[in-house]
């Protein structure tokens, strides 16, 4: 068996990603009450492993996250709080990190006050420059309820390639469910016109 010859870069010590609408950050227990008004909405949980979250929900699920930039480590990644206008309109996970083959898996959760408008496909599409230019992935996967539309169509928007459709492949919230693999190469999205909208 061969070792792979990927080889992480040090994580940040702090991280600040700015664009034109918006800006990401480590979240910190002054997001809770942000965070917890739209993870507190059954529809927005609709698709997502968990139900409705207060801010101690989120405090327990990923309060171990709290002001980190490793993606390494026991139950390792980040959440990037999404602000725009100086509010929180979402988040961001970077997570599920394989080291050797250098991928992680991102995800995204977004208050529909703040639908309709761009500001997700803004706010993910600099998650994933930062996964690349900053954390130095080589890949990135997000898994998707198929039920889940409008998070598929962002994904096809940005340029991710369906990779997969397993049917009927889990017991989800009452229901069997599908689900839609997307991913993107670093290179790949390096060649691709990040100009478009």
């Amino acid at each position: 068996m061969s070792v792979s010859p990927f080889v992480l870069p040090p994580a940040p010590d702090t991280l600040e990603v700015i664009r034109e609408r918006v800006r990401l950050r480590p979240f910190d227990q002054g997001d809770l009450e942000a965070m917890a008004a739209y993870r507190g909405d059954a529809e927005v949980c609709r698709f997502l492993p968990f139900e409705p979250q207060t801010p101690d929900d989120i405090r327990g699920r990923i309060g171990h996250l709290f002001g980190r930039t490793s993606l390494e480590g026991e139950r390792g990644g980040i959440v990037l709080v999404i602000e725009s206008d100086g509010a929180v309109i979402g988040d961001l996970v970077l997570f599920h990190l394989d080291p050797e083959a250098g991928s992680a898996e991102i995800g995204w959760v977004v208050s529909p006050a703040a639908s309709g408008r761009g500001l997700a496909t803004e706010a993910v599409r600099a998650l994933i420059d930062t996964a690349f230019e900053v954390y130095g992935l080589r890949r990135l996967v997000a898994q998707i309820d198929a039920d889940n539309i409008r998070s598929a169509a962002l994904a096809e928007r940005l340029g991710l390639r369906r990779e997969a459709h397993f049917v009927e492949n889990e017991w989800f919230k009452g229901r069997w469910g599908d689900l839609l693999v997307y991913a993107v190469l670093d290179r790949e999205w390096t060649a691709a016109d990040r100009t478009a909208p």
